[in-house]
């Protein structure tokens, strides 16, 4: 079937299986490989996106579902070399190590702090529970989300 799909603000088309899942559309018909393929059963969080401005875990969504919509990865979110103030906190408070988890903790967060940027440390961790990293402990992840969310809050002042 044909999809057509903007990815990060460039309007793509492909001819794809009904059964292609969007992280696979991004990865291979796209070659944005920002986007993480952790555990294809949503239980990671590397592949989250954002469709329509909602985080989503790309594993379990078909590129079929996304025909006609925005999809955000990884590489949309910064201008230029302006990087987007959640990617911005993350390198200021050290919130990676391997750095595997990162695209979907971002993506993940960014939608967070659209949604609120009036967040608590409670909030934050319960709004991410559903992204793994096996390697920080969540502390600097959710350092660099709250630091990200006042920017916004400074910046809607």
């Amino acid at each position: 079937m044909q999809v057509s799909i903007n990815v990060n603000g460039e309007q793509r088309s492909h001819e794809v299986e009904d059964r292609t899942l969007l992280v696979h559309y991004l990865r291979e018909e796209c070659g944005l490989t920002g986007t993480n393929i952790g555990c294809d059963t949503t239980s990671c969080g590397a592949c989250t996106v954002l469709l329509d401005g909602e985080s989503v875990k790309s594993c379990t969504v078909l590129a079929a579902q996304a025909d006609g919509r925005e999809v955000t990865t990884i590489e949309g979110l910064a201008d230029g070399e302006e990087l987007h103030p959640v990617q911005r906190a993350f390198q200021q408070k050290h919130g990676l190590q391997c750095g595997f988890c990162t695209p979907g903790m971002v993506m993940a967060s960014v939608s967070l702090v659209e949604e609120n940027p009036n967040l608590t440390e409670a909030e934050v961790r319960a709004g991410l529970e559903g992204n793994l990293c096996r390697c920080t402990g969540y502390h600097n992840i959710v350092e660099a989300v709250l630091t990200a969310a006042k920017e916004k809050q400074g910046a809607a002042e």
